[in-house]
C-alpha cells in the first residue's frame, strides 16, 4: 500500500513498534490498529501534540479524548478506581471497554485532552499490536478513531489512508480490526451509567456488576461531551469572561494572543507568537490558572476563527456565555 509522502505505512512488526513509539514521544501522530476501529495516537501528556491531532480529524470542537494504556497498573496511574470500576476492569480488560473516573492529581494527561474536565476516559486495549505501541512508549496515548470527523471509523490502514494521508506521520497496517466498532463507553462517577454502547454488550457488564446499569440522559448543551458519546457541559471559568477585548479594563485579568497591550496585571498569553496549535493546548490550563490567580473578570483578546480557532472560539463563547 502506497501513502502520499509524509505519512509512512508500517506493516506490523518490532522495528514498526520502536518507530511509532518514537513519533509519539516527538509529538507526532501515528495511526494503528486495535481491536475496535484503528485509532489515530497522540502523547497524551503534550497538549500541542494533541492539538494536532484535532487539526488533522477536522474535529469542530474539543471533544475529551480516551486515554489508552497497557494495563490496569497503568490506567490506576492516571485515574481513581472505585469498587465497580475495578470489578469491570477485572472482568474486560484488556477489551472494549472504556471507563470514565476521576482524573488522579498530577495524571499528566493534557488539559486539552480532557477538555479541562476533571475526569478523565481510559480503556486498555487488547491487540497485540496496540498493546506492544502502548508498552514501547510507557505511557498513555490517546487515540480517538483514525478518520477525519464525522466520516465512518477505520477498520483497516485504507480506511485510515483515505482520510488522513498527508495529515498524519504513520500508520501502522495489521489488517482489518476483529470487532469493528468503538468500545462501549462507562461512566464510574457514582452510580455506573452507560454512555455510549458499542463493542462490549450492556448485558455483559450487567452480569459482572449484579444490577443494572443506569443510561445517561441528554443534556440540552449538544455540542460539549463529558466523554464521546455523553453530553454535559465542559470547563468554564468562574470568571466573568469578556470577548474581543483590545486591552483589559481596570479589575480585569488579561487572557492574550499574540502581542499583547502593555498591562501590569495578571497575564497569560495562549500563544504569543499566534500559534494556533499552540493556543489550543495552553487553552483551558490557562484558563484553570486565571480562576486560581482569584480574578474576578478576564477580558480575551480576538483570536482568528480559522483551522483550530474555530473551536477554541467555540469554547471561548461558553466561557463568555451568562452563568445558570
Amino acid at each position: 500500500m502506497n501513502a502520499e509522502p509524509g505519512t509512512r505505512v508500517l506493516t506490523a512488526e518490532t522495528a514498526s513498534i520502536e518507530a511509532a513509539a518514537a513519533c509519539l514521544r516527538a509529538g507526532g501522530l501515528a495511526a494503528f490498529p486495535t481491536e475496535t476501529v484503528y485509532g489515530l495516537g497522540a502523547d497524551a501528556g503534550n497538549g500541542e501534540a494533541v492539538a494536532r491531532l484535532y487539526a488533522a480529524k477536522g474535529r469542530p470542537a474539543f471533544n475529551p479524548l480516551i486515554a489508552h494504556v497497557a494495563d490496569l497498573a497503568a490506567a490506576r496511574r492516571i485515574a481513581i478506581f472505585d469498587a465497580d470500576a475495578e470489578k469491570l476492569a477485572a472482568a474486560f480488560w484488556p477489551g472494549p471497554l472504556t471507563l470514565v473516573l476521576p482524573k488522579r492529581p498530577g495524571s499528566g494527561v493534557a488539559d486539552l485532552a480532557l477538555a479541562g474536565l476533571d475526569t478523565v476516559a481510559v480503556r486498555v486495549p487488547d491487540h497485540p499490536v496496540a498493546q506492544a505501541l502502548l508498552k514501547a512508549f510507557d505511557g498513555p496515548v490517546v487515540a480517538p478513531s483514525a478518520n477525519r470527523s464525522g466520516h465512518v471509523s477505520p477498520t483497516d490502514a485504507a480506511h485510515v489512508l483515505a482520510d488522513l494521508r498527508g495529515r498524519i506521520d504513520l500508520v501502522i497496517d495489521a489488517g482489518p480490526c476483529t470487532v469493528g466498532v468503538e468500545s462501549t463507553i462507562v461512566s464510574c462517577l457514582g452510580e455506573p451509567t452507560l454512555l455510549r454502547p458499542g463493542g462490549l454488550a450492556r448485558e455483559q457488564i450487567e452480569r459482572v456488576l449484579g444490577h443494572p446499569l443506569a443510561t445517561a440522559a441528554v443534556p440540552a448543551d449538544d455540542d460539549a461531551p463529558l466523554a464521546p458519546g455523553m453530553l454535559a457541559s465542559h470547563y468554564a471559568p468562574k470568571a466573568g469572561v469578556r470577548l474581543d477585548a483590545t486591552s483589559p479594563r481596570d479589575g480585569e485579568a488579561l487572557l492574550a494572543f499574540g502581542p499583547a497591550p502593555e498591562f501590569s496585571g495578571t497575564t497569560f498569553n495562549l500563544s504569543p507568537r499566534g500559534d494556533l496549535i499552540e493556543a489550543a493546548a495552553n487553552l483551558f490550563s490557562h484558563l484553570r490558572a486565571l480562576d486560581a490567580s482569584g480574578a474576578k473578570n478576564i477580558a480575551v483578546m480576538s483570536v482568528p476563527h480559522h483551522g483550530l480557532g474555530e473551536a477554541i472560539n467555540d469554547r471561548l463563547a461558553r466561557a463568555a456565555a451568562p452563568k445558570q
